[in-house]
C-alpha cells in the first residue's frame, strides 16, 4: 500500500463504472481531507505495480482510540485476497503503531461479499442501522477491538 497520489485518479474512478458498486473509490477519497494525522487515503497496488483499489480511513479520534475505514477493490481483481491482506495490514499499523483500540465499519446489508469477508477478519455485527444517506439500503456496523486482533496471530503477523 503506498499513498494516493493525483495520478491515481483515472484507475480509481474506472473502478466506479461497474453495476453494482457500494464503495465509490476516487469520490471518498476527495471526499477525505488531504492526509493529516491518522486520516490515511491510500492505493492498494500488487507488488508490480497495479492499482487494484484503495482504502480510507475515515473518521479516526485518537481521544476515544476508534477509527474506521472504507476498502474496493476494483471488479477485475476481487476475490484475490487483496482486501484481506490490505485490511490486515491496515489493522496492524492503526492497532499497533498508533494505539486505536477499536475498528468501526459500516457494510452494506446487501454486501454479502464484504460482510463474510469481515466475519472471517474477527469483526463482529454490533448493529444494524438505516443509510443516513439513503435511508434505503441498511447498514450493517461491525467491530473489532485491538485485543480481538491480537489474538489472531494469523491476522495480526503482517
Amino acid at each position: 500500500m503506498r499513498r494516493v497520489v493525483p495520478a491515481d485518479r483515472p484507475g480509481l474512478a474506472a473502478f466506479d463504472r461497474g453495476d453494482a458498486v457500494d464503495y465509490r473509490h476516487w469520490p471518498a477519497h476527495r471526499a477525505c481531507p488531504p492526509v493529516q494525522g491518522d486520516a490515511l487515503q491510500l492505493a492498494i497496488e500488487t507488488f508490480d505495480g497495479v492499482l487494484v483499489g484503495s482504502v480510507c480511513t475515515t473518521p479516526t479520534s485518537p481521544r476515544t482510540g476508534r477509527f474506521g475505514y472504507g476498502i474496493g477493490i476494483g471488479p477485475a481483481h476481487q476475490r484475490r485476497g487483496y482486501a484481506d491482506d490490505a485490511i490486515g495490514v491496515l489493522l496492524d499499523f492503526m492497532f499497533a503503531r498508533r494505539r486505536y483500540r477499536k475498528c468501526e465499519v459500516g457494510i452494506f446489508r446487501c454486501n454479502h461479499a464484504s460482510l463474510c469477508l469481515h466475519r472471517k477478519l474477527g469483526f463482529r455485527e454490533e448493529a444494524r442501522l438505516r443509510d443516513p444517506e439513503s435511508g434505503l439500503r441498511p447498514l450493517v456496523l461491525m467491530g473489532l477491538t485491538a485485543e480481538e486482533f491480537a489474538a489472531r496471530p494469523a491476522l495480526s503477523r503482517r
